[in-house]
């Protein structure tokens, strides 16, 4: 476990993590929530860099916070750094069933690897999980098509 204050960190929440789940916040939040447990720092406006507390295999693949939804190389560390008990949490705590077929491409399935690090962070500290929290700033609605067919996304 990490020495990490955690009064400092972004709430979790079953509602925040549903959020992340369904695409309806940045992905520069999904990071930060992650970056922040993992011992990164805000070292000016947008930038996060390795601190003190960031384990080493972090910190020495990554000296700079990794985009870990855009980035396979990050994403693929996030996924192997989930400890064998707590890989089904996503299903387990959230009844996440995964995405459906047309739902499914690269940066929706590293939203859900985020989203299951962040409860195997909560489980291996034995900390519960929230039904409600505060929540990321909801992404617009925008509208595009496709062939004709009105679609809703985020």
């Amino acid at each position: 476990m990490l020495p990490i204050d955690v009064t400092d960190l972004w709430p979790l929440s079953r509602d925040l993590l549903v959020q992340i789940l369904e695409d309806r916040c940045s992905d520069r939040f999904v990071c930060e929530r992650v970056w922040e447990r993992l011992g990164y720092c805000e070292v000016s406006a947008g930038s996060w860099a390795a601190g003190p507390e960031t384990p080493a295999e972090w910190s020495e693949a990554f000296s700079e916070a990794p985009q870990l939804i855009a980035e396979r190389p990050a994403s693929v560390r996030l996924t192997r750094s989930i400890a064998k008990p707590h890989k089904q949490l996503l299903k387990q705590q959230l009844a996440f069933s995964g995405y459906r077929i047309g739902e499914l491409y690269p940066r929706r399935t590293r939203r859900a690897t985020a989203v299951n690090w962040l409860l195997a962070w909560l489980a291996e500290r034995s900390e519960p999980l929230m039904d409600q929290g505060p929540l990321a700033p909801e992404l617009p609605l925008r509208r595009i098509r496709f062939s004709a067919i009105p679609v809703i996304c985020r």
